[in-house]
């Protein structure tokens, strides 16, 4: 700083117009020689290698396995199929067979809710309100171990409906009672003394035809108190139930709504059973 003050002063002093150049020059040298006097020393900075060297750390890239191993197929058990019970045992003889032709046979009657009746070698029950039981019996023969077989056709049959079979009816109208609804179901019931049971509950039959037209083979095999059903020889289940032994036979319908209900009933056949399982 203080060349630059005497560099300065001694341009003002000059009076010679030629070194008036000069003293500014000799002026801006100073200033560099002073300013550059003012920066701070800084010293190289020396990178040493170091001793050990360490490699840069790289994650693999995973391995695409195109064709990936498989488990060995172990195939399942074999079921063995094992022949189907003998569920209808020791049938005998024709010893009893009803065309419905014989019209003194069977109880038939007509009411302003409907009508059981006689038709072309057939018995007809038909109903057109809602909630009427309508049923026909033949209390003759009596049967008392047996196999028999009915056949039943829906004309119109719908939801609930209900139609089937009377078992060991007794002159009190005391009896088991088959029962097919128009929805697929199957059912026993028995009544007895003014009360109904049923043995056997409602259950959902793949062989029951639903809805109309329909028609159906319903069977019976009974030794005592055990009774065993069947649909188109279907077997659908077994009861065993002593209350009664032996009986006439009978057929029915309900309706479930005020539609029409129309069920005929054919070709009753009865087999003595010749001797016990």
């Amino acid at each position: 700083m203080i060349y630059f003050t005497l560099a300065v002063r001694l341009c003002e002093v000059s009076s010679v117009k030629k070194c008036h150049v000069k003293c500014h020059l000799l002026a801006g040298l100073s200033l560099l020689l002073v300013l550059t006097g003012c920066l701070p020393v800084t010293r190289p900075v020396v990178v040493r290698p170091s001793a050990t060297p360490v490699p840069a750390t790289e994650t693999p890239a995973p391995t695409t396995v195109w064709f990936p191993t498989t488990p060995t197929f172990t195939p399942l058990p074999t079921v063995e199929l094992l022949p189907t019970p003998q569920m209808r045992p020791d049938v005998g003889e024709l010893f009893f067979q009803d065309d419905f032709s014989d019209e003194t046979a069977w109880m038939l009657w007509q009411t302003a809710a409907g009508s059981v009746a006689m038709g072309k070698d057939d018995l007809t029950i038909v109903i057109h309100e809602e909630k009427v039981y309508m049923y026909s019996v033949r209390l003759q023969p009596v049967f008392t171990d047996f196999y028999l077989e009915l056949t039943a056709n829906t004309n119109f049959c719908r939801g609930k409906d209900e139609y089937g079979l009377l078992l060991r009816v007794s002159p009190d109208i005391d009896y088991y009672r088959f029962s097919l609804s128009c929805d697929g179901n199957v059912r026993l019931d028995r009544l007895y003394q003014g009360r109904t049971v049923s043995p056997q509950a409602t259950m959902l039959s793949g062989a029951a035809p639903q809805g109309a037209p329909g028609q159906v083979r319903l069977g019976v095999w009974a030794l005592k108190d055990e009774m065993r059903f069947f649909i188109n020889d279907l077997y659908q289940f077994t009861v065993k139930d002593g209350t009664l032994l032996t009986g006439g036979v009978g057929v029915y319908a309900l309706s479930s709504s005020a539609e029409l209900l129309s069920v005929y009933f054919s070709d009753l056949k009865v087999y003595q059973l010749v001797d016990e399982p």
